[in-house]
């Protein structure tokens, strides 16, 4: 309509792995907005941990679903836990596998190895494309083959999915604990500005108002 060039499928992957005006600008654009979510800062603090524990899981492709379920269940704001997904990002999402993999291995009695994140990327990439292949196998002359899978499942998911459980359930506390209280903080003073400027009108209205009086 206004001659604004869609944009692919690429650029928009892209973003997610680096957000156009960096990092910084998104943080702010997604602080910025959940200052301004209409909601008791309780119901927002309560999204943003349901957030913030959704990043410590291995459900990829997910998180925005099971985000706005979490916050559904602890009667939390549901666009303030999408936003805090965010916080799994590029940047802190080796941090978040290599202490999950590493605490999952040691609750489950599996031997530590060297987790490293270009092994991390390549499990997950064979699995889904395991996944891919037996799907498809329904449709073709092709077996499907699903031993790389269970071993995905024993090393890798399970114990990614166990060891985040910890870590994220006290990064969510934390997140409730420090939002919840910048929240109401920014809420008192944005109504405080507003009956300001409320008062403020109403008294050049009033101001007028005698003015025309005093005319007449």
């Amino acid at each position: 309509m206004f001659k604004r060039k869609p944009r692919s499928y690429l650029q928009s992957l892209g973003d997610l792995v680096y957000p156009r005006g960096g990092w910084l600008r998104a943080t702010r654009y997604v602080l910025h907005r959940l200052r301004r979510l209409p909601d008791p800062a309780d119901r927002i603090a309560r999204g943003v941990a349901a957030g913030v524990f959704v990043c410590w899981t291995p459900l990829f492709g997910l998180h925005f679903v099971l985000a706005a379920l979490i916050s559904w269940v602890v009667r939390g704001n549901y666009l303030a836990a999408i936003l805090a997904t965010f916080v799994g990002n590029p940047i802190t999402f080796p941090l978040i596998a290599s202490m999950s993999l590493r605490i999952g291995n040691r609750f489950l009695g599996l031997p530590m190895q060297d987790i490293r994140l270009a092994y991390v990327f390549d499990a997950f990439a064979r699995a889904s494309y395991d996944i891919w292949h037996n799907f498809m196998s329904i449709f073709t002359h092709h077996t499907a083959e699903w031993s790389g899978l269970a071993l995905f499942f024993d090393r890798v998911f399970l114990p990614y999915l166990v060891g985040g459980i910890l870590p994220g359930i006290a990064t969510a506390m934390v997140a409730f604990g420090l939002s919840k209280p910048v929240l109401t903080t920014y809420q008192k003073q944005r109504v405080k500005r507003i009956r300001k400027k409320y008062d403020k009108r109403m008294a050049e209205r009033a101001a007028q108002q005698a003015r025309g009086d005093k005319a007449e």
